[in-house]
């Protein structure tokens, strides 16, 4: 698939067959091309409240994940980070919906969120890992512009990019169990990790998420639509009912008590937006930089064109060899996701699997994008309701979406050792190391490893040499330190 190829397809179908405009069609459907791909504009309001409805449990898992304190022990206000989120999914889902004209709806990357919470925080103010998202952002966008975005995904082998994902929901299942008091850290004696606080499960809310996740888990296996949000709703009903009747200790629930304070209703708190660093790097150290931009490249790159190709197909906009219109111009939106997070505040966006929910009602065209990003534009007033859903409930939905991203296992050989092992290598580091660079550095030095033992290092190619080195420097950088005197 090459960028020009897309592009005569787009400007092929914006021209039209040649035929005469059918008359009566409304600016709308010319605009949309909504008549030329076989649907109307019924199917396409019902498609957008669809993928809404799929994907608004982001209004409550972002703020949960972006909750910890950075380097310089602040935090974000949690209003703060629900109208950044809600801005920033209406901002870019719109402009997929006006300029890309494919029904693909775009919100915070979890796995993105994740490395900003877990790995930059820890290093770097809020605003400079906002600022790391602005830059990770303007990278994808030249990757795209320069067609090198497509070279590195077909680069990188198929295994791999599977295990990515994988290791990526493992680490966001990690960070919900953790999130929601089910795991917790070990005593200094004992294991780094167990069950709970103290060894053993206690109180209410660990067991309204528990609740929680069997729920979801059995909407899905009925194949219930909305079935993470339908959870987590009613997780946070019956989370209401029992912190009224047990009269349970506010402090018990980690993020807050389920009630409702004040009016439903609220002004949006814009005060995360342009509050944006990008100073400040030498104290960190420019190769931690550029790992960690890396890293937010990876984890908003892989899962994008395959996404977005998906959903194409599934909508019949997409060829047999994947080609469909607009496909350069949404690669490229999403690239930029990644900047309007950062500079909303709600960390990089990115395209929402569960768009082809919006397209099992029917969706073909923007029109259905630009209907869900005005329901995440309306979410802006309703801040409060949002903040009832207690921790727990959200936390549940981490796990689920965790285990909805371990189904690649199902492509992988794991009869082939060269395949096997760096995807296992992949898979187990991330969560047990948090951090999904190592995760990646891990599965790229095993595959060129073992096809060097196999004696097939043609078979590894260019980029992924300059992985490896990169990768190399990554695990050797303390010891590289030291040798330099730079330590």
């Amino acid at each position: 698939m090459t960028q020009s190829s897309v592009e005569s397809r787009t400007t092929a179908e914006e021209a039209g067959d040649g035929s005469p405009t059918p008359a009566g069609r409304s600016w709308l459907d010319r605009y949309f091309h909504i008549t030329h791909r076989g649907s109307n504009v019924g199917n396409e309001v019902r498609g957008g409240i669809t993928t809404f409805m799929a994907m608004a449990y982001i209004l409550l898992l972002n703020p949960l994940l972006l909750s910890g304190k950075d380097v310089a022990g602040t935090s974000m206000e949690a209003s703060a980070i629900i109208t950044a989120t809600a801005f920033a999914a209406a901002v870019t889902t719109l402009l997929m919906g006006f300029v890309g004209k494919v029904p693909l709806a775009l919100a915070a990357g979890l796995s993105v969120s994740g490395v900003l919470a877990s790995q930059v925080a820890p290093q770097m103010t809020w605003p400079q890992a906002m600022g790391m998202c602005v830059v990770y952002g303007v990278v994808i966008c030249l990757l795209v512009v320069t067609g090198l975005r497509e070279m590195i995904m077909n680069a990188i082998p198929l295994a791999l990019k599977h295990a990515i994902t994988m290791g990526i929901g493992m680490f966001v299942a990690l960070i919900g169990l953790v999130k929601a008091g089910f795991v917790g850290r070990g005593p200094e004696q004992g294991p780094p990790l167990q069950l709970g606080s103290v060894g053993e499960l206690a109180g209410w809310p660990v067991l309204i998420f528990c609740l929680t996740l069997l729920a979801i888990f059995m909407l899905q296996a009925r194949k219930i639509p909305g079935a993470i949000l339908i959870g987590i709703v009613g997780g946070t009903v019956v989370a209401a009912i029992v912190n009224a009747i047990a009269n349970i200790d506010p402090k018990a629930w980690r993020s807050g008590p389920p009630e409702l304070s004040g009016s439903a209703v609220s002004m949006p708190d814009f005060s995360l937006f342009g509050d944006v660093s990008f100073g400040g790097w030498g104290d960190v150290g420019y190769m931690t930089v550029g790992m960690i931009v890396f890293t937010l490249v990876l984890a908003g790159f892989f899962d994008a064109m395959a996404t977005i190709i998906g959903v194409g197909t599934e909508a019949k906009l997409a060829d047999d060899k994947g080609r469909m219109p607009g496909l350069s111009k949404a690669l490229f939106i999403d690239g930029a996701g990644g900047a309007i997070g950062g500079v909303s505040g709600g960390s990089g966006q990115t395209v929402f699997v569960e768009s082809a929910t919006g397209v099992g009602e029917g969706a073909r065209t923007g029109l259905a994008s630009v209907v869900t990003g005005l329901f995440f534009a309306a979410c802006l007033f309703f801040t409060p309701i949002t903040q009832i859903v207690p921790g727990e409930v959200a936390s549940a939905a981490l796990v689920v979406i965790g285990a909805m991203m371990m189904q690649n296992a199902r492509h992988v050989d794991w009869a082939d050792s060269a395949t096997a092992i760096p995807v296992f290598l992949t898979v187990v580091i991330m969560p047990f190391t948090y951090s999904i660079t190592a995760g990646v550095a891990a599965g790229v030095l095993s595959y060129v490893a073992i096809k060097i033992a196999q004696g097939k290092a043609r078979e590894i190619g260019g980029f992924m040499w300059a992985l490896t080195g990169i990768f190399v420097v990554f695990f050797a950088l303390h010891p590289i330190e030291g040798w330099l005197g730079v330590g």
